[in-house]
């Protein structure tokens, strides 16, 4: 658990903790499939077969997967960072820092949400299916919007906790890939 108190920062932990976990289970179902499908064709010779319409589970489940994991790697601040010259700064200049970074972070994810929102409404609009299974496209998009909101829902709740110790000359509440 983090060591916020606070019931907005635990409530928002707990959805990017969850939204997480159902991205490693939907990625171990995949894994399943892939397994099936691929003992299913070398054993074509049995008369079994691939799992139809694999690769389109595949592409949905994985789509899914990056976008539940997107909030939890940047609440655990899971992020590839660069600390040559901030390593030299004080810690109200690193709390500036990384309240720009994390607006910077928060307008990515309202923009990313935004644009795959409007994608979701087009291939919805236009009744865009697979190929073999027939699976409605949007329904993919509509997944990757769960990860997609809760990752604008966390980089709010980031940046005006940032922002706010920034604000108030506190240090960041940040260890390098660490929840906090």
């Amino acid at each position: 658990m983090p060591t916020q108190v606070s019931t907005v920062g635990k409530l928002v932990y707990s959805l990017a903790r969850y939204v997480a976990l159902a991205g490693g289970a939907v990625l171990v179902v995949i894994v399943g499939l892939v397994v099936v499908s691929v003992i299913g064709r070398s054993l074509i010779w049995a008369g079994l077969g691939p799992v139809t319409g694999d690769y389109e589970l595949v592409e949905a489940g994985v789509g899914f997967a990056v976008f539940a994991f997107l909030p939890w790697a940047h609440l655990a601040r899971g992020h590839a960072i660069v600390t040559i010259f901030t390593d030299f700064l004080g810690p109200r200049a690193n709390a500036w820092i990384l309240a720009v970074t994390d607006i910077l972070m928060l307008a990515a994810a309202v923009f990313i949400a935004w644009r795959l929102g409007l994608g979701m409404l087009d291939k919805y609009n236009y009744r865009e299916t697979t190929l073999l299974l027939r699976m409605p496209l949007w329904w993919g998009y509509a997944a990757g919007m769960v990860g997609a909101v809760t990752f604008v829902i966390v980089t709010l709740h980031l940046a005006v906790r940032s922002l706010a110790d920034a604000i108030a000359g506190r240090a960041p509440q940040v260890t390098h890939g660490a929840v906090h």
